[in-house]
């Protein structure tokens, strides 16, 4: 089953573009069953609404704009398509200054980018705190990993008067929910690795649905624009096409 959405006839299709690190993107046969929440968001979108995922692997705010990726996007966007945007991870690493920002200065410049270059294209800028990772501390509970990033964007959408998606705090609550176990479930623990950063099919549907429901509260989308919301997603939906040299 393919997760591009197709146009409904008498409603202009639209575009929700994606910028983000490897929790978002797309991944390829060599990586599975590793899976970016952004592979499984099409399924919870009706036909109408086109996903594009250009979250890659690895980029934080600062290094996709260097790489001319968020150029790329803008370049294709059109009125009414919206821009989903959800960076920390990598903005984190202090000892790489091709990635590295600071929560309360360059991070929150380099967000400003997307946010104007989208609405200087009659786009909508969305931002999005970033999924946590999988951490638990002696005591079961479920450990926040991203410093003052998530509450440094809170702040930019409140200036800027951006939709804003705190998918960090509701991730951090459903593996609070879930627990230190069950939460292995989720995430890309295999044989060969426990990766408590990625997901796998799971997890990405599950975090895919946060991302589609808090969509929804915030109006961004209308209750038309959005399915299967409470269904379940059979893992067989996802598929990791063949890497293009």
């Amino acid at each position: 089953m393919s997760g591009t959405a197709q146009a409904t006839p008498g409603r202009r299709s639209r575009t929700l573009h994606i910028a983000g690190d490897s929790t978002a993107a797309q991944k390829y046969a060599d990586a599975a069953p590793e899976t970016g929440w952004g592979m499984a968001l099409p399924f919870l979108l009706h036909r109408h609404l086109t996903v594009a995922n250009h979250a890659v692997n690895g980029r934080s705010s600062k290094s996709f704009v260097d790489e001319g990726r968020l150029e790329a996007i803008l370049s294709s966007v059109r009125p009414g398509d919206l821009l989903l945007v959800q960076f920390a991870h990598n903005d984190e690493k202090t000892a790489d200054p091709a990635r590295h920002t600071e929560p309360w200065s360059t991070y929150q410049e380099y967000l400003r980018m997307y946010v104007d270059g989208a609405r200087a294209r009659g786009a909508r800028p969305v931002l999005a705190t970033a999924v946590e990772r999988r951490r638990f501390d002696a005591d079961g509970r479920a450990v926040p990993s991203h410093g003052e990033y998530p509450a440094a964007m809170r702040e930019l959408a409140a200036e800027e008067r951006v939709a804003l998606l705190d998918v960090q705090a509701l991730s951090l609550a459903l593996w609070q929910e879930l627990g230190a176990e069950e939460t292995k479930k989720y995430f890309n623990w295999t044989a060969a690795e426990q990766d408590n950063t990625h997901f796998n099919p799971p997890g990405a549907i599950a975090v895919a649905r946060l991302v589609a429901r808090e969509l929804l509260r915030t109006r961004v989308l209308a209750p038309r624009d959005v399915r299967r919301l409470d269904d379940e997603i059979p893992q067989s939906w996802i598929t990791w096409p063949e890497a293009v040299a």
